[in-house]
């Protein structure tokens, strides 16, 4: 990472150092006990502090996370304008036996402990029905967002969160394979399925590289693809929130066919349920020495080596099977500041500094991702064209609509763990009548 401020460099110098050694430790402490994978950061005593939680992904020590050097380029830019610091306190789950990010962001939201946070979509929707965080459409940034950035991230009709970037999910694949074996991209979920007929008969034993996290996009894309592609949204959610449409029949199909998937053996769902992101039977180096012809992943992981970048093979991020062709799932993990927050005022400050039009510019072009903003557009890495193309022409499915009564994003990855764990499809359709009765 490039020195722009000497001081933030050795705070962050600092932090990284902390946050490898608590990556060597393994579970939450119990009890009252602080959770051993946290790693905090004091701000200098001479200047404001901010304080900041936000999650510390595992990383290779030797490829730079370009990621997270946008991120520290905006703060830094906050901090230089404003005077402040900003007070790094970061958490990884070390495995599936930990907490997750979301379960101790709650935690830690709901006790008032810090400024700022990068909040997942699961979680800024229960914690902006509690009240818990600041409205945040004052801020002068909020002019320059996306439409879809808004309607995704208000909750009671307060704007709750705003992110850095639009997060759009695809199907990431190794072309050269599926060229060698004659086969063209998937458009449909009969497609995709005899492709992985195909591919498991050529030799490859797990066609679909899976982990608990991004299954749930499969579904998203075959239940919304109506709805978002020509539907008419506001009155489909106002059925689905009056309780005059289930989601079990938009959401079915999608659960089907996953199930399909695991019954083939195309994925490894007994690996897949307790593998975090990258980690998957035929993820992460698997899927980049060519061993597994396809992954699920979201947009940055074709940027950055840490992830799925530079690949040695022809390389193609497509959307997700559905009835409308290829499908992207967008998501979006925002920036929140807790409405109890002992530095409000200071938090909603640094917000409205790394939102603008310049700091996502910065963010973007370092990243080359899709910005929030309305004013910021950055060409894409090659491999990302076709889902970029998608985007662009407003092709996708909102996985993320907090205008939902029932939230989707992190419901539906529950619900589909119950499958991965051995639910039937039947059984998973009743939970989630049961979040939609009891969201009523």
């Amino acid at each position: 990472m490039k020195r722009f401020f000497g001081a933030r460099a050795r705070r962050v110098a600092a932090l990284c150092a902390v946050a490898l050694a608590a990556c060597a430790l393994t579970a939450c402490a119990a009890g009252d006990e602080p959770a051993r994978n946290l790693a905090a950061q004091t701000g200098d005593d001479a200047t404001a502090t901010v304080t900041f939680f936000s999650p510390m992904e595992k990383a290779n020590p030797d490829a730079e996370n370009t990621a997270r050097t946008a991120s520290d380029l905006t703060i830094a830019m906050a901090e230089e304008q404003l005077g402040v610091t900003l007070a790094y306190r970061t958490y990884t789950a070390e495995d599936y036996q930990d907490k997750t990010y979301d379960e101790v962001c709650l935690d830690r939201v709901r006790a008032d402990q810090d400024d700022l946070y990068l909040m997942n979509p699961d979680a800024m929707v229960a914690l902006g029905k509690e009240g818990r965080l600041a409205d945040l459409s004052g801020l002068s940034c909020v002019q320059n967002l996306r439409e879809v950035v808004k309607v995704a991230n208000t909750v009671d009709g307060k704007l709750v969160g705003i992110p850095q970037e639009v997060v759009a999910y695809g199907l990431f694949v190794n072309k050269d394979i599926f060229d060698e074996c004659k086969l063209e991209l998937p458009n449909t979920p009969e497609e995709f399925l005899e492709c992985c007929r195909v591919l498991k008969e050529k030799g490859y034993d797990t066609p679909l590289g899976a982990n608990r996290w991004w299954l749930e996009t499969f579904v998203f894309a075959q239940a919304y693809a109506d709805m978002y592609n020509g539907g008419d949204v506001v009155a489909e959610v106002a059925a689905l929130n009056a309780g005059e449409a289930r989601y079990s029949d938009y959401m079915r199909p999608g659960f089907e066919f996953l199930k399909q998937l695991m019954d083939a053996g195309y994925i490894d769902a007994e690996n897949a349920l307790v593998s975090e992101a990258f980690e998957g039977a035929g993820e992460g180096v698997d899927f980049m020495a060519g061993n597994t012809p396809m992954v699920m992943a979201y947009w940055g992981a074709a940027n950055t080596d840490t992830a799925y970048g530079n690949p040695s093979f022809n390389m193609q991020v497509i959307g997700f099977p559905s009835a409308k062709g290829q499908m992207p799932v967008v998501s979006m993990t925002g920036y929140s500041v807790a409405a109890g927050a002992e530095n409000l005022q200071g938090a909603l400050d640094v917000m409205d500094v790394i939102l603008s039009d310049e700091a996502l510019k910065v963010y973007a072009e370092t990243n080359r991702v899709i910005s929030p903003s309305m004013n910021v557009q950055v060409d894409c890495v090659e491999p990302l064209r076709p889902l970029s193309e998608k985007v662009e022409a407003d092709t996708y499915v909102l996985a993320t609509n907090a205008g939902m009564d029932v939230e989707q994003w992190g419901n539906v990855c529950l619900v589909v763990r119950d499958l991965l764990g051995g639910a039937s499809v039947d059984e998973c359709m009743a939970k989630l009548d049961a979040l939609q009765d009891a969201a009523a």
